[in-house]
């Protein structure tokens, strides 16, 4: 690590992602669909992009939040609540979209708190202790940590704490061991964090990366409608069809044919199609878009 001491000293944007678990393979993802070109091995440690200055370093994400703030490297992607439990001192820079989650806290089933703030005086396992004490505190719910490593959900059905933290993707872990969710402390995502000398001195790289990752962010939250139309039935369809602006309207070889082009957002899609449809478009395409810069 001492090559990292400080951070773009090659000139080079120093970029730390996930080397393990669920938010590294589509951090990768998305910094390759942002156009960086690189190559990964499972002993991969520093891997430089081809046709960008920046160097990936894969390591640990829970050690990310304090290498940007030690300027060890210049940005890095993690969880938001990592960032929190490190209480690390970085600028937030994008929202990434992925590893969604919450940090819930949780009873058992038989058990008859109700809220977040019937916590008060109870035995409380978490494996972030920083956060739970920190976000437990700013409600005034005062509360006994017991900090765990393993599993958090089998500490109450073992005696170790009457409540648990954890992070909670769909609630069904905490459902399988005899848990009930009665209260969330964080929502969290993958997100773009800065170190402020980073983001300062090297502000021309950092923004550019910046913009070419919430590009691919923006774009899919977007799908790209296509249909025909006639000149008598496009105002049904306009009434009909969420989009940036105004749908682009091209006119067709055939007088009263016109082609309707459309940016929605990807979850209308469902619900978007059969209105489409019955309001008289036709020969409706939905494409992904790759980036969508505003």
């Amino acid at each position: 690590m001492s090559a990292f001491t400080r951070a773009g000293e090659n000139g080079r944007l120093t970029v730390a992602v996930p080397a393990k678990g669920r938010m590294a393979e589509p951090a990768l993802r998305l910094l390759a669909d942002a156009g960086l070109s690189f190559e990964t091995t499972e002993r991969s440690l520093v891997v430089p992009c081809a046709n960008a200055p920046v160097d990936l370093l894969l390591v640990r994400p829970s050690d990310i939040p304090e290498y940007v703030q030690d300027g060890v490297v210049d940005l890095g992607v993690t969880g938001a609540n990592l960032v929190v439990e490190a209480q690390a001192d970085v600028l937030t820079l994008v929202e990434l979209g992925f590893a969604r989650c919450t940090l819930q806290a949780a009873v058992p089933n038989d058990a008859t708190q109700t809220g977040i703030a019937d916590l008060g005086g109870l035995r409380v396992a978490t494996a972030y202790p920083v956060s739970t004490r920190l976000l437990l505190g700013e409600r005034g719910v005062d509360v006994e940590l017991v900090p765990v490593s393993g599993s958090v959900e089998a500490t109450p059905r073992l005696g170790l704490a009457d409540a648990i933290v954890d992070l909670v993707s769909t609630g069904s872990t905490a459902s399988a061991n005899g848990l009930r969710l009665i209260g969330t402390l964080l929502s969290s995502q993958a997100v773009l964090i800065g170190g402020r000398t980073a983001v300062d001195a090297r502000h021309e790289l950092v923004e550019r990366l910046e913009l070419m990752l919430s590009g691919v962010v923006a774009a899919r939250r977007r799908r790209y409608v296509m249909m025909n139309a006639t000149t008598e039935t496009l105002p049904a369809i306009r009434g009909v069809l969420p989009s940036m602006g105004a749908p682009t309207v091209v006119p067709l070889a055939r007088d009263g044919d016109v082609a309707v082009h459309a940016a929605v957002a990807a979850d209308e899609v469902w619900s978007l199609l059969p209105a489409l449809r019955d309001a008289g478009a036709t020969s409706i395409l939905v494409v992904p878009i790759e980036r969508l810069v505003p």
